[in-house]
């Protein structure tokens, strides 16, 4: 066939898609009834990735003995509260070492099945009894746990128990209080990593970066706080996260003292959220930061997955605020103003709970609109991480014009769609000048990247005056 003329063809557009991932994953560690998991050793001291709370609570066990359980706030909330998901949970709670005696006790038995109201208590190694017979367990008897914990012992009948009406039993049970901040805080020994230095293979275990870190109930310890923010500044030597940190209020027991409290602490991260006191529902009673992490994830999964809203002025679902040990705290706004004058996140009731603070831990110290502003600090660390997660197929690769033009052109385009909606806008340039020779031949190309994400609406003046000309003409008539 003879082509006579003139042919035009199009190629497709050498732009990188974006990797956006979820970017308000929160990452949660602390302490679970891991004795009602399937196998309980398999759930220590590694992350577990939930696509729903009903997921969690499968994995790790369930109490609504907050205090002792810390990860069971998180499972509540997002079962009941918000409807949000992933969250990865890092349990560190070792029934082989955070355990006690749990000395014999009697059991009614009542149609082949026996209940022991007590909680955490560990089903392997248990001794059971009918009378002087030591009961085996798969043969004479099988257990569960029902939905408050207990343990269910379900004899079999043609087993040695059949005739039973009581039983004994006796063995070891979880005893949560013996978990300690180093614990949380965690260890690197043999090339085992524990607690919050897991957080390190969240990403590449289960390819989610971490977006939230939490560890309620522990993260009102300084040690604990000040080692979560330094996670969150520096997960796997290349992204950013937020620590959301709680303030201890058996030492902050009035608005006034949380500036001594925080400093105390030091949380003066810009990649922490100091935040006081705690959240209460009925009776029951919640670290902040396991409300306000659920919360941010359920308001970023629904503004398209981009963290440009502020947590502040937005319905927490709670009923009250309180410190650990229930007392009521009720804040007006001019007390909560003086809380957010710390840099420290708190809580008002206009019309309902509302979350109030735009401040992260460096606010007051720091007047850097990038690092004081909660809602445009977690743009920088979303833009950085979708960033690195675009273009990481393109380390190794000629560095020649068709690579420059294929970045450029792609954050042009891809950045220039989140404006005005998301930011007032984004753009990128290769500068010759930023990029000698001596860099080329090292390996090294450098770009410049501007971003302007919107900072909040904090302050909203409206000046009022009495204008006397409306009056005059009201009444003065003719």
């Amino acid at each position: 066939m003879i082509n006579h003329g003139i042919i035009v063809q199009e190629a497709s557009t050498a732009l990188s898609p974006a990797v956006t991932g979820d970017c308000s994953v929160p990452v949660v560690i602390g302490v679970a009834p891991v004795n009602m998991a399937a196998d309980p050793e398999a759930v220590v001291n590694v992350p577990i990735l939930a696509n729903s709370a009903a997921e969690a609570i499968e994995a790790l066990g369930y109490s609504n003995d907050f205090k002792a359980y810390s990860l069971c706030q998180m499972m509540y909330l997002t079962q009941n509260v918000y409807q949000v998901s992933p969250v990865v949970y890092i349990n560190v709670l070792d029934p082989k070492k955070h355990n006690k005696e749990f000395t014999e006790t009697q059991a009614q038995v009542n149609d082949l099945q026996a209940i022991i109201e007590v909680t955490g208590i560990i089903a392997d190694g248990l001794t059971v009894k009918s009378g002087a017979v030591i009961l085996a367990k798969g043969d004479d008897y099988d257990t569960e746990f029902d939905s408050d914990g207990h343990l269910v012992i379900n004899l079999t009948g043609t087993g040695a128990g059949k005739e039973a009406t009581t039983l004994s039993v006796s063995g070891k049970q979880l005893d949560p209080s013996k978990v300690t901040k180093d614990d949380i805080i965690g260890t690197v020994t043999g090339g085992k990593e524990t607690g919050m230095q897991l957080i390190r293979q969240v990403y590449p275990k289960l390819r989610i970066v971490p977006g939230l870190l939490i560890a309620p109930g522990w993260s009102k310890i300084p040690e604990v706080g000040i080692a979560l923010a330094a996670k969150a500044a520096n997960v796997n030597g290349v992204f950013s996260a937020e620590a959301l940190l709680d303030l201890d209020t058996t030492k902050a027991t009035t608005y006034t003292d949380c500036k001594k409290v925080k400093e105390d602490s030091g949380f003066t991260s810009a990649f922490g959220v100091p935040m006081w006191p705690c959240d209460k529902i009925g009776d029951l009673i919640f670290a902040k930061s396991a409300v306000m992490a659920a919360m941010i994830a359920y308001i970023d999964a629904n503004n398209g997955n981009i963290p440009n809203l502020s947590p502040s002025n937005k319905m927490l679902g709670v009923t009250g605020q309180c410190l650990e040990d229930g007392t009521e705290v009720v804040l007006d706004q001019d007390q909560a103003n003086t809380v957010n004058s710390y840099g420290v996140l708190t809580a008002v009731n206009m019309d309902g709970w509302r979350s109030w603070g735009n401040y992260t831990g460096v606010y007051p110290t720091s007047s850097d609109a990038k690092d004081i502003w909660i809602a445009v600090r977690r743009m920088f660390n979303w833009h950085k991480n979708t960033f690195i997660r675009a273009y990481f197929a393109k380390v190794d690769d000629p560095m020649n014009t068709k690579l420059i033009e294929s970045v450029v052109d792609s954050e042009n385009l891809r950045c220039g769609a989140y404006a005005p909606e998301y930011w007032a806008g984004a753009s990128m340039e290769y500068r010759k000048e930023d990029n000698p020779t001596t860099d080329i031949l090292a390996g090294k190309m450098t770009f410049r990247q501007h971003i302007a994400p919107y900072t909040p609406a904090q302050e909203i003046v409206n000046v009022i005056d009495y204008d006397v000309s409306m009056l005059k003409a009201a009444l003065g008539g003719e």
